[in-house]
């Protein structure tokens, strides 16, 4: 695993090198002085920190132009200020460290986004987690339902009916339950409506918009909604931006 630093400022490039060294001493670090010396690179590292307000180039428009290389890089942006947070987004960023930032905060992010890595990397190699599922009753016999494939879940005529993409399942139950089983994947929009956040495609204040389907928005719950959706993005390391109406 290479871990790039990547920042105009000599002496916040060594700072940040002297903090991952502490954490992952036998790892490969990496320095650059500048967005294009990281594009420049021979070998490009799997994960990258790297600083927004650089001259010339700066760390959006070298994320933009890294993504065109290697989509799976983890990025970590590393700045003086939160203006631009929602437009890393935009490049997929792992997360988002506004400096000056304490040790503490600093561990966290990493260790996450080196499991990440590492998670990546086992599924590379063709080990795959045995995937979580929910076994519901209908129609008098026992169906198993992988989590994966739900895309909502939505309570109407005091029933459940989930949501895959191929088919529709209704069965007697509670959403608070469901809620429950389903874990850290899914969000409750609406008091009626469980959804999957692999499946979001786009959302505004009032409506998200899934692979197959739109569902309300709980207005009380939209802004807890974008902070789960960017704690699951982050967790999950993933590459594509948020489309936020």
């Amino acid at each position: 695993m290479q871990i790039g630093v990547c920042d105009d400022r000599k002496e916040i490039r060594e700072m940040i090198i002297d903090k991952v060294k502490k954490l992952y001493p036998a790892e490969d670090i990496v320095s650059y002085g500048s967005g294009q010396e990281v594009l420049d690179a021979l070998h490009l590292p799997d994960i990258l920190f790297l600083d927004i307000q650089m001259p010339g180039m700066d760390g959006l428009e070298t994320a933009s132009e890294l993504r065109k290389l290697n989509r799976h890089m983890i990025i970590i942006f590393v700045t003086v200020t939160g203006d631009y947070v929602f437009r890393s987004f935009d490049v997929g960023a792992f997360h988002y460290l506004v400096k000056p930032f304490e040790d503490e905060k600093f561990a966290e992010v990493l260790h996450n986004a080196v499991r990440q890595f590492r998670e990546r990397k086992t599924e590379r190699m063709g080990i795959k987690k045995e995937m979580p599922s929910l076994m519901v009753t209908t129609k008098g016999k026992h169906v198993t339902i992988p989590l994966e494939d739900v895309v909502y879940a939505e309570v109407f005529n005091r029933k459940i009916i989930i949501h895959t993409m191929d088919t529709d399942i209704e069965f007697y139950g509670r959403m608070k339950e469901l809620e429950k089983k389903a874990g850290d994947d899914f969000y409750r929009s609406h008091r009626a409506y469980l959804i999957n956040f692999n499946f979001i495609r786009k959302y505004d204040a009032k409506t998200i918009y899934l692979e197959n389907a739109q569902v309300p928005m709980s207005k009380q719950n939209y802004q807890n909604f974008v902070k789960c959706y960017l704690r699951f993005n982050q967790r999950k390391g993933r590459n594509r931006g948020w489309d936020i109406l």
